[in-house]
């Protein structure tokens, strides 16, 4: 910083490598589009090094992230403040040698790690009155950048060089490494087979019931891929074995050994590779949305309460599903007035839709869906 107080641009963007601490996201699709943050420092640089702290259920991401170099688990509960922990583990870091920290949380509590850290260069947008914690805090002019995962990329380059105009080419996007022989193993494990075609379905979301496209769909659509001799994976965690339940109930009789359920049964690197051999995947606005976009894998995103608009899944193999009623996007965890149109309007024939062009733009063969 100048005596001016202007931001110095880094030294790690004009040629110099760097040493980075990432705080990162507590979420799953958050962790995965900051994987954009991290190609973009490598671009910069590529003797940039990368450790990324963020909640131990990240670490199967990072994992597959090959531009982080290493990952410590943050031991903070959400919301958490626990300052005295924060201060030691800064004072503990201390002794690594970090040039710069990027905080991507906007909470005080989240910058507090590096400054106890004493890195020399501490990022991040302004939010919760953190300017004393970060030596470069800045305003968010949201108009500039209306994603979340092109917020993050921009904490890669100096204040006073912002990057370019935000074209579709110009920032890296998340692409999760999956591992073909623990996917193989994962197989074995769960007695699975990959010889017909794979509907990935993805019925959950942490975020609540608001985003979750409902069974009869779910059923409807496994019931019509099943009759094409396809083969029907249900995803997700214990939270969603519920629904996963009901739709394994609603299938036809003939159908039901096409289908198995995986909710509850995976961990997520099992999840990520797993996913990796979907044929198409269809999700509610989830985690594992922004998973298998990562993984480029043809998928049919339906949005609920929420919107895309800040936060869509970032691939060039989605077709985005919402049925635009007068009150979406509403951002509620519960449909304020108890009739989940947004959601219940969504057809299984328009999602089939969006599978048979994926499919086509994918394979170059038009299937025939069945619907009339």
């Amino acid at each position: 910083m100048d005596k001016a107080g202007r931001i110095i641009a880094s030294a790690a963007v004009h040629g110099n490598p760097g040493k980075y601490l990432i705080v990162g996201p507590s979420w799953i699709g958050d962790t995965v589009m900051a994987q954009s943050l991290f190609r973009q420092l490598k671009v910069n640089h590529p003797h940039n090094e990368i450790s990324v702290m963020a909640p131990s259920w990240t670490r199967p991401l990072l994992d597959r992230m090959p531009e982080v170099s290493e990952s410590l688990d943050s031991p903070f509960r959400h919301g958490e403040l626990n300052w005295r922990l924060r201060r030691r583990i800064g004072r503990d870091l201390r002794r690594r040698g970090f040039s710069h920290a990027i905080v991507l949380p906007n909470s005080f509590k989240s910058a507090l790690v590096p400054f106890h850290a004493g890195i020399p260069e501490r990022i991040g947008w302004r939010g919760e009155w953190r300017g004393p914690l970060l030596t470069d805090c800045r305003r968010l002019d949201k108009q500039e950048f209306p994603l979340m995962a092109q917020r993050f990329v921009a904490l890669a380059f100096p204040a006073d060089s912002p990057p370019p105009a935000w074209r579709e080419e110009e920032w890296p996007k998340p692409e999760l490494q999956a591992r073909p022989a623990e996917l193989e193993l994962a197989c074995l494990r769960l007695e699975l087979n990959r010889g017909e075609p794979i509907l990935a379905l993805c019925p959950g979301a942490e975020y609540g019931p608001s985003k979750q496209w409902p069974a009869a769909g779910h059923i409807e659509l496994a019931n019509l891929y099943l009759r094409r001799d396809w083969q029907v994976w249900l995803f997700g965690s214990n939270n969603d074995r519920a629904i996963a339940a009901e739709i394994a109930a609603g299938l036809e009789p003939g159908l039901t050994t096409k289908c198995r359920d995986l909710t509850g049964r995976t961990s997520l690197a099992e999840a990520i590779d797993l996913l990796s051999a979907a044929t198409v995947v269809v999700s509610n606005d989830s985690g594992l949305m922004h998973v298998a976009a990562a993984l480029n894998k043809p998928l049919a995103a339906i949005y609920g309460s929420s919107s895309p608009e800040f936060t869509p899944p970032l691939s060039g193999k989605v077709e985005l599903l919402a049925t635009g009623i007068e009150c979406q996007p509403c951002y509620r965890r519960e449909c304020p007035y108890g009739h989940l149109r947004c959601l219940t309007g969504m057809q299984p024939a328009t999602v089939a839709g969006a599978i048979d062009r994926l499919r086509e733009e994918s394979s170059g063969e038009a299937a025939n869906c069945g619907f009339s």
